[in-house]
């Protein structure tokens, strides 16, 4: 396929670029030589500079090569977006080390099966998940834990004050000695910070991140990205942000570190740019507003649930968002009622994105800037990146307007599953990444999805799609949150239900949501079941998660029948 979207492209945008044959943490170095006093983190009141952030990294791969970590092994970070996960991401990566991205509400289950399949040796996490981490140790490759608190990295009197918070918030005090297997970050941090060693990284090939997918179905794949793949995305995304000066830019990081979105356009491009990024530990809507306000970021990554969140909180209009330039969304669709008042709101612009953790992440965009945005649209690929939507039938590619799946190639793109030849294989069909996404492109090479297709609801045997009818229930002035699913129905097969969290006051029933959509919708697309729940199953950045939906609903059909 011709690549139609580059007559698109603003001037400033090149369709190619050039990339540094450097590791990832060579953008550290880099940036703590030319910014060494330079704020690189904001946390909760501390500031970092590029320096203490190198100088911290440096003494983080030194302790790890004294506990017998060689180039190629995996260190698991299980940590919220803090100093601490930033130092140890890019200390492991100088020590040589595969970092495996950990998500801190894993509960012993999780944990267990992704240290057994990464196979990391260290992990590092907050004291009050050290009991989880302690109680998997024996079953597991581990043979380290350090230990790390929130209260580590606060300013003066926040850090004495935090404990009495925890406590209270969790019920529990965890004390750690600095011993045997166990590790304090606070005592390596004492260290004096030494030089980094030559490790003979190949960037094309040696892996970086082993970043582990939700999955649908199954047990989840980590996805091995090499430094090229991590590198070549950021570098994209600073392409896309030609506007947004990297002397002022200031990202807002409430997307999770342990999400490759979070990681990649928050912390890689921070650290690479030499600009500074603004904390939170977790998403929190007010103080979200208050961060934003007082520290005015610019660039806000960030999924459509938390500006949902920021739009419905009762004191918006208290709070000063005007310092917002740029917002770019993904994980899920954006429902476009919500751009536009986010928009009207911040007078920033807020453009759909499109990406997948096996294209770390971001493969499309809409233009931020020069170019109107397209509605719908989750925008054109990013340089270097092409795109095609392929037959199910026969995997040719098709023409403007015929729908089948989306599949990707580029530098971005993963080398492949870990230990998962059989998924790899799968996965890649002559060079190109089938992305399980059923979407179409127009005459001017702007791409829609449709749908996930394994979401895709077949009922009476008419195909349908669930983002069409959420797009019209959020247009519902009552509704805050909405996901559709096909739930098992003995006559049609599937049949079409959904899921509404309505705004704070509002009362709608069933028959109202049916009569509005049925102006919107042929009849076969309209909902039979409207169920209203005070919230939604979500991940770690705020994607609906509609198989929990869906199981949740067989689980119903089976008590039923064994009642």
């Amino acid at each position: 396929m011709e690549k139609i979207w580059i007559k698109n492209y603003p001037e400033k945008i090149p369709s190619s670029l050039e990339y540094i044959d450097q590791p990832l943490q060579f953008y550290l170095s880099s940036s703590a030589r030319k910014h060494p006093d330079k704020c690189a983190i904001h946390f909760m009141g501390r500031k970092l500079s590029f320096k203490q952030v190198y100088d911290s990294a440096l003494k983080f791969a030194h302790y790890l090569r004294g506990l017998g970590v060689n180039k190629g092994d995996r260190v698991a970070i299980m940590l919220p977006n803090t100093p601490q996960s930033v130092i140890a991401y890019f200390g492991s990566l100088i020590a040589g080390a595969v970092v495996v991205q950990t998500n801190p509400l894993y509960m012993e289950r999780e944990l267990e099966y992704q240290m057994k399949d990464s196979g990391a040796k260290v992990i590092l996490t907050l004291d009050i998940l050290f009991p989880r981490a302690e109680k998997v140790l024996p079953q597991t490759n581990l043979e380290h834990i350090i230990v790390t608190a929130i209260k580590d990295f606060l300013p003066f009197p926040k850090n004495l004050i935090y404990p009495f918070i925890q406590k209270k918030q969790y019920n529990m005090v965890v004390n750690v000695e600095h011993e045997g297997n166990y590790h304090l970050f606070t005592e390596i941090m004492k260290q004096e910070a030494k030089g980094e060693w030559e490790l003979g990284l190949d960037v094309n090939e040696d892996l970086a991140l082993l970043q582990y997918t939700g999955g649908t179905t199954g047990f989840p794949k980590g996805v091995m990205l090499t430094h090229k793949n991590l590198v070549s995305n950021a570098q994209m995304c600073s392409a896309w942000l030609y506007k947004d000066s990297d002397e002022n830019r200031n990202i807002l990081g409430i997307l999770p570190f342990f999400h490759v979105f979070g990681m990649t356009t928050v912390m890689i491009l921070s650290i690479m740019e030499g600009c500074r990024m603004t904390l939170l530990p977790k998403f929190d809507v007010l103080t979200a507003l208050k961060t934003i306000q007082k520290e005015k970021p610019t660039l806000f990554p960030g999924a459509p649930t938390m500006y949902i969140g920021l739009l419905n909180h009762p004191k918006l209009k208290d709070y000063d968002l005007s310092s917002i330039k740029a917002c770019i969304s993904g994980s899920a669709p954006l429902p476009i009622e919500v751009q536009d008042k986010f928009e009207a709101l911040t007078g920033g612009k807020l453009v759909e994105g499109y990406g997948l953790t096996e294209t770390s992440p971001v493969t499309h965009a809409n233009f931020l800037w020069d170019r109107p945005r397209v509605k719908g649209s989750i925008g054109v690929p990013w340089p270097d990146t092409e795109a095609a939507i392929l037959s199910a039938e026969n995997g040719e590619e098709l023409g403007p307007k015929e729908i089948g799946e989306l599949a990707i190639k580029g530098p971005q793109v993963m080398k492949g599953y870990w230990n998962r030849p059989e998924d790899t294989a799968e996965t890649f069909k002559n060079g190109w990444l089938l992305t399980g996404d059923i979407g179409y492109y127009d005459e001017d090479g702007y791409f829609y999805i449709v749908d996930r297709k394994k979401d895709m609801i077949i009922a009476g045997g008419f195909n349908i799609y669930p983002r069409e009818i959420e797009e019209i229930l959020y247009e519902h002035e009552a509704v805050l949150e909405a996901a559709v699913a096909g739930v098992p129905d003995p006559y049609r097969g599937e049949t079409v239900k959904a899921f509404i969290v309505l705004k704070e006051g509002k009362t709608v029933t069933e028959q109202d949501m049916d009569a509005f959509v049925r102006k919107h919708l042929a009849a076969y697309k309209v909902p039979r079941i409207y169920e209203f729940r005070s919230s939604l199953p979500k991940t770690a950045v705020g994607k609906i998660l509609r198989r929990i939906l869906i199981e949740e609903e067989k689980k119903k059909l089976d008590d039923q029948k064994n009642a």
